[in-house]
């Protein structure tokens, strides 16, 4: 492709995305088509020689547009926000065309810099203090992975320079909720801890982790001859955005030299609300934590946010200096192969620096509060229709509903929620997840799409309760 070309299918393409984007809402929010419909369209075999770009443009159209399930739909419910604004879709796009590479800071020091500088911008945003330092990394279950190897580590004295945890006279625990994100448990495994290690620490009736079940289990640990090392808290859990008492939990892994990881991948963006950072109360005394702006907040995927209090430990387990990397700028500036797991990294720095340039603190804060008030306006509305409950409370912008219907109860009534929600999906009107919860399935609906209006969750309401009442 030569550079005039790239000119004008690059301009072809930002039409079509943007055509997309305006586009979208009349399109059917989960993908139309069946498993392998994809595939059996396109050759076997690549092509041998050169294809025009247009080409592309067309199987785009015509090949995987229907595979799409539309993320940046208006009544997209599901899961959670994945969000791409604008400034940050060209941010990303610019990442791409200045093919930079961060090895090291002199590899690119813009790189590096920048990345300093959104760090440094969103831990002020969300109302850090000063003693946390921030790399962005690609996923919160990468984050998540580093907190354990860190916590390892330092319960184990740096096992991992001398025979590791297989030289380790007493095995190390890890203390997780029943809520906890499933990435927290692969994490463990992947840490080396063993399954067997793993503590399911019990819930309160708002699905927070009890920190007086906390310290029982960890009494128990050390009892036995075990070796309690890390707790991961939650805020904002998956199934219902349940907030684990973190001050409380960091004062019980205080009295045992527990490492402290806070897992608020999708809350942590509510943070940026002055008003919300009660729901992480006591964060000043945990280790590490983790947040994602590529959910709510809305930067392009990936790009995961891992703030520690202590970068020197984190660089002490993850450095790696080979030869050909060492410059003389070392020691002068960051190098962040040595924050995280892999050597190289992406310019993932433009788009949140885009994101937040574009919008500006006040914008985010205007979206997240309209995302939090429609949540609230929903709840009620179901909370005041016969045979709809509320299940969990609902404090950041997802609500926890059940359709109820006299007679209906245990795996009948599990089958008529899991019912019901295919009913919408399938209508292509709106998408939502099931979830257990508390045994019982229930159906998430998580608004914070960013061209959500209080129309599209109406819509979604009604068809949510058409659907209940044509799957009794």
């Amino acid at each position: 492709m030569t550079n005039d070309e790239f000119r004008t299918y690059g301009h072809a393409l930002i039409d079509w995305i943007a055509d997309y984007h305006a586009g979208i809402a009349a399109r059917p929010v989960r993908a139309t088509t069946e498993p392998g419909a994809i595939k059996g369209q396109l050759p076997t075999e690549p092509p041998s020689d050169a294809e025009p770009f247009s080409a592309v443009m067309r199987d785009l159209d015509a090949v995987l547009q229907p595979g799409l399930t539309h993320w940046q739909h208006p009544r997209f419910f599901g899961y959670f926000p994945s969000n791409d604004a604008p400034a940050s879709i060209l941010g990303d796009m610019l990442a791409a065309g200045l093919g930079q590479l961060g090895l090291n800071w002199q590899s690119s020091p813009a790189l590096t810099e920048l990345e300093e500088v959104s760090c440094e911008w969103v831990r002020q945003m969300v109302g850090l203090s000063p003693a946390w330092s921030g790399v962005i990394q690609d996923t919160a279950s990468t984050a998540t992975l580093l907190a354990l190897l860190c916590a390892r580590e330092r319960a184990t004295n740096f096992s991992l320079g001398r025979g590791g945890l297989q030289a380790e006279p007493k095995p190390l625990t890890v203390y997780v909720s029943s809520q906890s994100h499933s990435s927290v448990e692969k994490a463990a495994l992947l840490a080396g801890f063993g399954r067997d290690n793993l503590r399911v620490v019990p819930v309160d009736e708002s699905f927070a982790m009890r920190p007086d079940a906390l310290e029982s289990l960890v009494r128990e640990d050390v009892a036995a001859g075990k070796v309690p090392c890390a707790v991961v808290a939650t805020t904002g859990t998956t199934a219902s955005t349940a907030l684990d008492p973190v001050k409380a939990v960091c004062a019980v892994a205080s009295r045992y030299n527990l490492w402290v990881h806070v897992d608020a991948a999708m809350a942590g963006s509510a943070m940026i609300l002055p008003e919300c950072r009660w729901m992480w109360d006591g964060v000043e005394g945990a280790d590490s934590l983790v947040l994602n702006p590529h959910k709510w907040l809305g930067a392009v995927f990936d790009c995961s946010l891992y703030y520690v209090r202590d970068p020197q430990h984190l660089i002490r387990v993850m450095s790696t200096s080979p030869s050909y990397l060492r410059t003389a700028a070392d020691g002068k500036a960051p190098n962040y192969r040595d924050w995280g797991i892999a050597l190289g990294r992406r310019f993932r720095a433009l788009k949140l620096w885009c994101l937040i340039r574009g919008e500006g603190v006040s914008g985010l804060q205007t979206r997240l509060r309209r995302d939090m008030g429609y949540a609230r306006r929903f709840a009620d509305e179901v909370a005041q229709t016969p045979n709809w409950k509320v299940v969990a409370p609902a404090p950041l912008q997802t609500v926890c509903v059940r359709h109820e219907p006299p007679g209906l109860e245990g795996d009948t009534l599990d089958a008529h929620t899991r019912a019901w929600c295919e009913r919408v999906n399938a209508s292509g009107l709106a998408y939502l997840t099931p979830a257990v919860l508390g045994g019982r399935w229930m159906v998430r609906v998580s608004i914070a799409g960013l061209t959500t209006q209080w129309d599209d969750v109406a819509t979604t309401w009604g068809a949510m309760r058409r659907a209940a009442e044509a799957a009794i």
